[in-house]
């Protein structure tokens, strides 16, 4: 992995240290540096692409790969909910990223919907930087996390979404989710701040408010508590008012029910575990929302996955329901 150190030369002045990078470096842009970061330290210490420097500072990062010049689309098979002149909503599958990002820039949903849209290639996109590997998206879902997903076709409508989406008072949001565990109370709301861990930049973690965190607010429902032999796993309903990334993940973790079957987030699973194998049991199961130029919210529901299917049947067959 290639690795940079950088000192703010005299003279410079202060400014935000992505922009210092971007302007050192041939070929490099704010776009760039971000898909492709994988550490960043300023003077020795975690930072963000938003810090100021200043003259004298240390800047050393990793940075994995470039954003390649284009996007092409692929002919990969997508599960359509629901589509018009203006939206596509699909079910994403788990193991699909939503959009081109630093190691993942083939196989992603935009992939596949340049290619159902018939677009040649992502330059048929107006804009550029960030928004030109992402065209149509306003939201996305973890690349394990499978489920509903609206994307807009044209200008007009993603600006109409991501309108709704920046405010979730105007959305509803329902996921399930299988956890290990079982929660302090059967219905609850998960009112911490997440921010990034600094020990492990792919990680996040629940925080008291402040600081360098962001607001979060989950809802939660436990439809059911299931135990054998020392094992206990709950299924979740969740609903969310904000939209931080791995929200669901980290604040399940906080209550002491990380989702069964989470690399970063979970626990490791025994040798007796009846679900060594399990993948992520994450799954965004409902998305109300009202679709570009409608008085009232739509609503669009994934069906439970196989994988689901199959946890839950070995659950009601061996566990004992509480």
């Amino acid at each position: 992995m290639p690795s940079f150190r950088f000192v703010v030369p005299d003279g410079a002045g202060s400014g935000r240290l992505d922009k210092f990078v971007a302007d050192s470096c041939d070929g490099m842009n704010r776009s760039k540096l971000k898909s492709g970061l994988s550490s960043l330290l300023l003077n020795g210490k975690p930072s963000k692409l938003s810090a100021k420097v200043r003259p004298g500072d240390v800047v050393e990062f990793g940075w994995e790969d470039s954003v390649p010049d284009n996007i092409e689309p692929e002919d990969i098979p997508l599960k359509v909910i629901y589509e018009d002149d203006d939206v596509t909503v699909v079910d994403k599958a788990q193991g699909m990223v939503t959009h081109p990002a630093g190691g993942n820039w083939t196989g992603t949903l935009v992939s596949a919907l340049l290619f159902r849209w018939g677009r040649g290639t992502i330059e048929d996109v107006s804009g550029g930087g960030a928004e030109r590997l992402r065209p149509g998206i306003v939201h996305r879902l973890d690349k394990d996390t499978s489920g509903v997903i609206i994307t807009a076709r044209n200008r007009a409508s993603e600006e109409w979404l991501h309108a709704q989406f920046s405010d979730h008072r105007l959305l509803r949001k329902e996921y399930v989710a299988i956890c290990t565990g079982c929660p302090p109370s059967r219905a609850g709301r998960i009112d911490s701040w997440i921010a990034r861990d600094p020990g492990d930049r792919k990680k996040f973690r629940a925080v008291p408010a402040g600081g360098s965190g962001r607001s979060a607010l989950t809802l939660y429902q436990c439809v059911a508590v299931y135990t054998c032999g020392g094992e206990t796993y709950s299924l979740f309903r969740v609903r969310i008012k904000t939209g931080r990334t791995h929200q669901i993940r980290v604040h399940l973790k906080s209550i002491g029910c990380p989702v069964l079957g989470d690399p970063l987030y979970g626990k490791a699973p025994g040798s007796r575990s009846t679900f060594r194998s399990a993948t992520l049991m994450l799954h965004a199961r409902m998305l109300g929302i009202r679709l570009p130029g409608a008085r009232v919210p739509s609503e669009f529901r994934a069906d439970y996955p196989v994988r689901f299917r199959k946890v839950m049947k070995v659950l009601h067959e061996r566990f004992r329901k509480n």
